[in-house]
């Protein structure tokens, strides 16, 4: 059963699977299956558990993009295939998720983000709190009270740390209030689904617009009047560019809200797992972390 007013953590599971596939070079088992991302998520997964004490960890995986791709069949398609030994991890890496005592979401036809989004604002109505773990830009726009996004550190800068983002860290690093974020996205661009934004047009000229006219179609309905003058006509000629890529950015509601059941800890299905893929450091780092549990089983 679940807590009054529990803590939950929604994992963006790809974008968090990723991180760790980069995190490490070249490990493999000793017959080459590849196993550099199994090292990573299992400690990213701990790190979590240990730093943000949530009651409850769900990590979401995409399963399509029916209705993005509707709109705009290139959607994402500037997206190389994931390397095959990524693709060969993943099911481990989900079978790992799961015997650490984890839920676990996919929909057909559905992106991570949206079940995302929308599983947290329904959790935030019940009384919860909520942390979205993901470096998605689009999932700054569910931030409200109680409902956090925590930015994994960059690839590129480890150091810089996770960075937990209220709605005052959302403005501070975009420029505008959460509300706002798929608007500025639509008119920024957002390279990692392929959304085009407008030529000429950076966050400063994005921001600046969407606080003198407030949205979108304020922008549009005042095109003659933007600045600087050289966009008016981009602006004009490309409502409809916008209007979809505002579409693509805005998170997709559910007519039904998947179940969050959390499988419970299998430390035997963990420990087994880990010796399979010969992962024997973070073996040995789970026997310890679950000592207790181990014990009372016998």
């Amino acid at each position: 059963p679940f807590l009054l007013m529990a803590k939950w953590l929604l994992l963006d599971g790809y974008n968090l699977a990723f991180r760790s596939f980069y995190a490490i070079p070249d490990l493999t088992r000793s017959d080459g299956f590849p196993t550099n991302a199994l090292h990573t998520w299992v400690r990213t997964l701990w790190w979590l558990e240990d730093n943000q004490t949530p009651d409850h960890m769900v990590a979401f995986y995409d399963s399509g993009a029916a209705r993005r791709e509707q709109l705009l069949p290139a959607y994402k398609s500037q997206r190389d295939e994931a390397p095959e030994a990524f693709s060969k991890q993943v099911p481990v890496l989900k079978a790992l998720a799961v015997a650490m005592g984890y839920g676990q979401i996919e929909q057909e036809g559905m992106e991570a983000d949206d079940l995302i989004g929308h599983c947290a604002v329904k959790l935030v109505e019940e009384g919860h709190t909520v942390t979205i773990v993901s470096a998605d830009k689009d999932l700054a726009q569910n931030v409200c009270p109680n409902l956090f996004q925590l930015l994994p550190p960059p690839t590129a800068n480890p150091k810089m740390g996770w960075k937990l983002l209220d709605e005052a860290g959302v403005e501070k690093k975009f420029g505008v209030p959460p509300s706002q974020i798929p608007e500025y996205l639509a008119l920024t661009g957002d390279q990692s689904d392929n959304i085009p934004g407008l030529p000429g047009v950076g966050p400063k000229t994005a921001v600046k617009w969407l606080k003198q006219y407030h949205s979108l179609e304020g922008i549009l309905a005042n095109s003659g009047r933007l600045k600087p003058p050289r966009l008016q006509n981009t602006v004009h000629q490309n409502a409809n560019q916008l209007r979809l890529s505002l579409a693509l950015t805005e998170l997709e509601s559910l007519p039904t809200l998947p179940s969050l059941d959390c499988a419970d800890l299998d430390v035997e299905a963990l420990l087994a797992l880990l010796k399979e893929y010969e992962m024997h450091q973070t073996r040995d780092r789970a026997e310890k972390r679950y000592s207790t549990q181990l014990v009372s089983k016998k």
